[in-house]
C-alpha cells in the first residue's frame, strides 16, 4: 500500500519558493501603485514573462503533475503578493484551459501560443461567457452563434459582460448558444482571433478590488470567424447537439467544464489574499502595544487569530484535494470542486474582515495594505459562480435532486 503523506515533494516546494520570491520581491512592492492606477501592469507581466512564470510552458509544468497540486501552490502564493497583479498574470490561464478542455490538438498548437505572446511583447486572453441578462443562469445566455454555409464561417453576436482582460485581449474565448431551444447543451466555445471585425469593448470598468486586473463588456456584433475557430470542431459539436436531443445525458458544456477545471485554482488565489491578511494581521498584534502588552496577550485577539489560521489551512486542504481528484480524473460525486472555492472564498472575505478588525482604525487607512485585501477578497463570493451558486452545486449533488 502507497504510503499517505501531505508533505510537498521538492519540485512542489522549489515552485513555491520561486513564486513566493517573485510575489515578494516584484509583486507585492508594486501593488498600492497598480491598485491605485488601477491599470494593466504591463511591466510586471512581462517580467513575469521574463523569469518563465508567465507562458504555456509553466502551466503545462504545472497541468502534469500528477497530483495536481503544483497550480494552487503557485496561484497561492503569487496573489499572497497581490490579487490584482495576480489576476493580470493568471487571467489568461481561464482561456487557455478553455481552448485545452474543449479544442483540439491543432487547436491547442495554433491558439495557446497566441494567448500568451512574447517575451518581449507579451499578450493576454480573454475568457467570455458571463451575459447582462445571465451571469448565474448560464442557461440563458443570450449570445448566438449562426454557422454560415457558404463561406465556412461562425457569425457571433451579443454581448459579454464582466470579461477579464475583454478588450485588451488578443485571443478572445467566447461561448454562444448555436441551438437555443436546448438551454445549455446547446452551447459551444468559439476563438476569435486578434483583431477581428466587430468585437468591441467600449469601456473599462471601475471595481472595488482586484483593480490592475482589466475587466470589461465585450459587444459581439456580427463577429465572423473561420469554421476551425468552433472549438473542438463540428463533427464534435453535431454528435453531442444529436445526444442533447435525444434526451441522453450530456458530458458538459463549454463554460461549466472550464470552471470545473479551474473552481480549485481560484480557491487557492483567495486563500493567498486571506493568509496575507493573516500574517499582517498577526505581526501586527505582536507588535502593537496597548495597555502595556502587545495586543495579541488580549484572548480576544489571539482567539481571532487562532480561527483565522484554522480556517485557511482547512480551506487548503478542500483546494487540494479537490485539485487531485480532477487531475486524476476522480468525479466530483459531492461537488468537491465547488465546495473548495465555496469555503475558500467564505474564509477570505472573514479573515480579511478580521485582520481589518484588528488593526482598528489603521485597518481602515490605505497605509495599509489589509484595506486592499479587504476588497480584493469580496470577488471570490462572486465570480466563477457566486457562492450561492455553488451550494446549489454541492446541494444537488448530494442529493440527486434538481434543488433550485
Amino acid at each position: 500500500m502507497a504510503e499517505f503523506s501531505l508533505d510537498l515533494n521538492e519540485e512542489q516546494r522549489d515552485l513555491r519558493d520561486w513564486v513566493h520570491g517573485f510575489a515578494a520581491d516584484v509583486v507585492r512592492p508594486a501593488a498600492a501603485e497598480w491598485d491605485a492606477r488601477e491599470e494593466t501592469p504591463w511591466p510586471i507581466v512581462q517580467e513575469a514573462a521574463k523569469v518563465g512564470l508567465y507562458g504555456f510552458e509553466f502551466l503545462a509544468t504545472c497541468w502534469a503533475d500528477p497530483t495536481g497540486l503544483s497550480l494552487p501552490i503557485a496561484s497561492e502564493e503569487l496573489f499572497w503578493g497581490d490579487a490584482g497583479i495576480g489576476l493580470s498574470i493568471f487571467g489568461t490561464s481561464l482561456a487557455v484551459a478553455a481552448i485545452y478542455g474543449a479544442g483540439t490538438p491543432d487547436q491547442l498548437v495554433e491558439w495557446v501560443p497566441q494567448c500568451f505572446g512574447t517575451v518581449d511583447e507579451p499578450a493576454v486572453a480573454a475568457f467570455c461567457t458571463s451575459e447582462p441578462e445571465a451571469g448565474s443562469d448560464v442557461g440563458a445566455m443570450r449570445t448566438r452563434a449562426v454557422y454560415d454555409e457558404a463561406t465556412d464561417e461562425w457569425v457571433l453576436s451579443g454581448q459579454k459582460a464582466y470579461a477579464t482582460n475583454g478588450g485588451i485581449a488578443g485571443v478572445h474565448v467566447v461561448t454562444a448558444s448555436v441551438e437555443p431551444d436546448l438551454g445549455s447543451r446547446g452551447q459551444a466555445a468559439f476563438v476569435v482571433p486578434p483583431g477581428t471585425a466587430g468585437l468591441t469593448a467600449t469601456r473599462k470598468l471601475r471595481k472595488l478590488g482586484l483593480r490592475a486586473s482589466h475587466t470589461a463588456d465585450v459587444f459581439l456584433d456580427d463577429v465572423r470567424v473561420p469554421g476551425h475557430c468552433l472549438l473542438g470542431g463540428r463533427d464534435a459539436l453535431r454528435e453531442r447537439l444529436d445526444r442533447a436531443r435525444s434526451g441522453q445525458r450530456a458530458s458538459g458544456q463549454a463554460a461549466m467544464r472550464t470552471f470545473e477545471l479551474s473552481r480549485p485554482t481560484v480557491g487557492a488565489q483567495a486563500l493567498g489574499v486571506a493568509r496575507a491578511a493573516y500574517e499582517y494581521a498577526l505581526d501586527y498584534a505582536k507588535s502593537r502595544v496597548q495597555f502595556g502588552r502587545p495586543i495579541i496577550e488580549n484572548q480576544a485577539v489571539a482567539f481571532a487569530l487562532a480561527d483565522m489560521r484554522t480556517e485557511i489551512d482547512a480551506a487548503r486542504l478542500l483546494v487540494w484535494r479537490a485539485s487531485w481528484m480532477g487531475r486524476n480524473n476522480r468525479p466530483f460525486t459531492a461537488g468537491e470542486g465547488s465546495m473548495s472555492k465555496l469555503k475558500a472564498g467564505e474564509v477570505a472575505v472573514s479573515v480579511t474582515g478580521k485582520a481589518v478588525q484588528l488593526l482598528g482604525g489603521a485597518g481602515f487607512l490605505r497605509d495599509h495594505p489589509v484595506e486592499r485585501w479587504y476588497r480584493d477578497a469580496k470577488i471570490y463570493t462572486i465570480f466563477e459562480g457566486t457562492s450561492e451558486i455553488q451550494r446549489l452545486v454541492i446541494s444537488r449533488a448530494i442529493s440527486g435532486m434538481q434543488i433550485r
